[in-house]
């Protein structure tokens, strides 16, 4: 009799043990990220044969703040044009700048010195830049040099990769570049579920980037425009993180404690 009941408690260490391998093991394997979730541009094999993104050009919105410097060899016949010519001399940043800006209004217009009101939204900064450069140079100034720049040009990017505004100084940032500059995306983020929210004629419009493919380089949104929102979903994982159980995982966890210790204490 002795025999056999140590035989049987050997049988049920044995098997328990087993049976604690198994599901440590299942454990491991699920708790891993797989190449899918977190290699990006997997398919860059097929690069060679795309195009390279279009060329992108900020437009003027309602709501922009423009700095305009208009520059001539004569500074006294280029004065009159000049928002704040004190402060713009002086070498003020571009807090300054943005104070002193023109204020793009709801009708899409400023109001410049001299020439009044003129229509801006729609248009690129180069072609503002042009426009106001043939009338300057036809009425008034021959040698008028015109720079058109875009000062509350910011991007915000939120979720799984930090959240920052962005201020964009050359008026040019793609996703990939939006999101390095805030961290990356961590493991807990869905890099094929990239939400960027755009406003575009009084209306809200979005779209959903993979990252993990090559197909995002021929995106509209590749691109981001000022006040674009960049929002990367976080995981399933990262989403049960906020419960009292975190995950499956976390389940097969608390199991394998609980069965554990109950054939700890019925061997003792």
């Amino acid at each position: 009799m002795v025999i056999s009941k140590s035989y049987n408690f050997l049988s049920i260490k044995c098997t328990s043990s087993n049976y604690i391998i198994v599901l440590l093991a299942v454990l491991l394997i699920s708790s891993c990220s797989s190449r899918k979730d977190v290699v990006y541009f997997q398919d860059y094999e097929r690069l060679p044969n795309m195009a390279a993104p279009d060329d992108f050009q900020a437009e003027i919105e309602i709501n922009d703040i423009l700095r305009i410097d208009v520059s001539s060899m004569n500074e006294e016949l280029a004065a009159p044009f000049q928002l704040n010519v004190n402060n713009q001399s002086s070498g003020g940043g571009s807090n300054n700048a943005a104070l002193t800006g023109y204020l793009v209004d709801s009708d899409g217009n400023i109001n410049f010195p001299v020439l009044g009101e003129l229509h801006v939204a729609g248009k690129s900064r180069e072609e503002l830049q042009e426009e106001l450069s043939s009338e300057l140079r036809e009425k008034y100034l021959k040698d008028a040099v015109v720079r058109v720049r875009i000062v509350n040009f910011k991007v915000t990017v939120m979720g799984e990769t930090g959240s920052q505004v962005i201020d964009v100084t050359d008026e040019r940032i793609s996703v990939p570049q939006a999101i390095a500059m805030s961290g990356d995306i961590s493991y807990d983020g869905k890099r094929d579920k990239i939400l960027v929210i755009r406003q575009e004629n009084q209306e809200l419009k979005y779209e959903i980037l993979d990252l993990t493919s090559v197909d995002i380089f021929q995106n509209p949104f590749y691109y981001l425009k000022q006040n674009d929102i960049v929002y990367v979903e976080p995981t399933y994982r990262k989403v049960k993180s906020a419960g009292f159980i975190t995950s499956w995982q976390g389940l097969v966890s608390i199991v394998t404690t609980a069965f554990s210790l109950f054939v700890l204490f019925n061997n003792i």
